[in-house]
């Protein structure tokens, strides 16, 4: 076929390049390219493996910094996890649930009241909102230069990746930012079949409220989805192994956390050991056993909500004799591959909190050492955590509990947000602000439960970064009337000097 001949009315534009082709076609003035074809590998500076917030902010800076970058992704997305399935849409739940809870209950010093639910509304508007940032992503991608290819990437030696499909790349450095996965129940005991037994896949795209919740696993995802569910008019009932509800954060959190959930109507069951699960047609059934007890529990749906796992099989890891423990790659301090110097892999991928906002400095770090140049570094104490329940619950550095298994000495103080004005404002008092400090006033940890925690914790992370202690604060100037203020005088109550308590 000539190159400029026409087919069907769509007009197909031959291009060579080397030993590849790519075939162009014009429809509606729009052009698309498809895969290449041809046995040479694609040539780059460097490619990852992962479009998340770890892999693709990799990739940009990359760019920037005039290297020649493929990102390589098994979806058609960008974004990740966090995206598509994560972070994203299930904030957008939380927002709407609670934007619909206020408006039944009525605006509070105003009275209006009165609202109803657009179930199919707000699924649209949670992929509007998925689409928006995905075609966002790949606006920056086309900014910056970066080659986005989709399909399966795995690795056949340290400089190459076969993509699913025929297509091979070929890279000085590689990064594996492969991201994680749900993490199911342990052995055959509960299936998930997507309808009565879910993940927090499907629980994020449900076609109608349940009546009845059970959610396996008291931990973030649990605690975020039993929320949404609740509001929009579910029983639900949470079933955590542990003692207390997010167990890794500080031990009053835990117990603000416990109370605030029951107090919204949310079953809270501590100490609970899930024993198996099965679906039913019309329900599923968890057997659970609780102070040597068993216990049945019914729900129209299951949500194992128990964690993730990182996503690292069908990579050719193996292959290459690069390392995991616990399905995490095994990296040294500059987050590269011990016997493999031009692979580096970060995020969920390797070990630490599995955090959206964690991988994507791993990433700079890893860049930084690819470049031979100083583009920061990752300390696990100053990595924020944040739950966006109502009140949102957020924490950076040391909890007590570790402090005193440690045997360091130190200080803690508490600041209550009802005797915040703001927060009184607002009508929103409950929760406090936390802060445990050494000897010498350095502040070790800060954990908040109240509103805007998780834009609080910004703060007590930069303050935490920069080696601020307890007194430095004290004599910051805050603005007046803000929910801000309670960190300075959690501070101040540190050495018994706060204001307004």
């Amino acid at each position: 076929m000539p190159p400029s001949q026409n087919v069907q009315g769509i007009k197909v534009a031959k291009f060579l390049k080397g030993a590849n082709m790519k075939y162009w076609t014009k429809l509606n003035g729009c052009l698309s390219a498809t895969r290449s074809f041809g046995s040479a590998a694609k040539q780059y500076d460097l490619a990852v493996i992962g479009g998340g917030p770890g892999g693709y902010t990799t990739a940009i800076k990359a760019a920037q910094y005039g290297l020649k970058v493929a990102c390589i992704d098994r979806r058609k997305t960008l974004g990740g996890t966090c995206l598509n399935v994560g972070c994203i849409p299930s904030k957008a739940l939380l927002t709407t649930s609670h934007n619909l809870q206020v408006a039944v209950e009525g605006v509070k010093g105003v009275g209006i009241q009165g609202a109803s639910l657009k179930h199919e509304e707000m699924m649209s508007n949670k992929e509007r909102i998925i689409k928006a940032l995905d075609t966002g992503i790949k606006g920056l991608f086309k900014k910056n230069g970066v080659d986005f290819i989709s399909g399966h990437g795995t690795l056949v030696s340290p400089n190459e990746i076969q993509i699913e499909g025929g297509e091979k790349v070929s890279a000085k450095n590689i990064v594996i930012a492969t991201g994680s996965e749900v993490a199911t129940f342990p052995g055959d005991a509960i299936k998930v079949d997507g309808k009565r037994i879910i993940t927090s896949d499907e629980a994020l795209s449900l076609q109608e409220v349940p009546k009845t919740m059970v959610v396996i696993g008291g931990g973030a995802i649990g605690l975020e989805m039993a929320s949404v569910w609740k509001r929009l008019g579910a029983d639900v009932t949470i079933v955590e192994y542990a003692d207390a509800l997010c167990a890794a954060m500080d031990c009053d959190v835990s117990v603000a956390i416990k109370k605030f959930m029951e107090k919204q109507g949310v079953n809270v069951n501590v100490g609970t050991k899930v024993l198996g699960g099965e679906a039913k047609e019309d329900c599923a059934v968890v057997v659970a056993e609780k102070d040597g007890n068993k216990v049945e529990l019914k729900g129209d749906v299951v949500l194992l909500a128990m964690g993730r796992r990182p996503y690292t099989h069908k990579l050719g890891l193996e292959e290459l004799g690069i390392k995991t423990e616990r399905g995490f790659i095994v990296v040294d301090d500059k987050l590269q591959v011990p016997n493999h110097p031009s692979i580096s892999a970060i995020g969920d991928a390797i070990a630490g909190p599995m955090l959206a906002h964690k991988a994507e400095e791993d990433g700079s770090v890893a860049l930084g050492h690819i470049l031979n140049k100083d583009l920061g570094h990752v300390n696990w104490d100053h990595v924020p955590m944040v739950i966006y329940t109502h009140p949102e619950v957020a924490g950076v550095g040391k909890t007590e509990q570790a402090l005193k298994a440690s045997g360091v000495e130190y200080k803690k103080a508490s600041f209550p947000f009802a005797a915040n004005s703001r927060s009184r404002i607002a009508a929103e008092t409950e929760g406090f602000v936390k802060i445990l400090a050494d000897k010498d006033n350095k502040i070790l940890g800060g954990w908040i439960v109240g509103p805007h925690a998780s834009e609080l914790v910004g703060q007590l992370t930069l303050m935490m970064a920069c080696g601020m202690t307890t007194v430095d604060v004290s004599k910051v100037c805050f603005a007046h009337p803000t929910v801000s203020e309670a960190i300075k005088e959690a501070c101040m109550a540190v050495h018994h000097k706060a204001t307004h308590f």
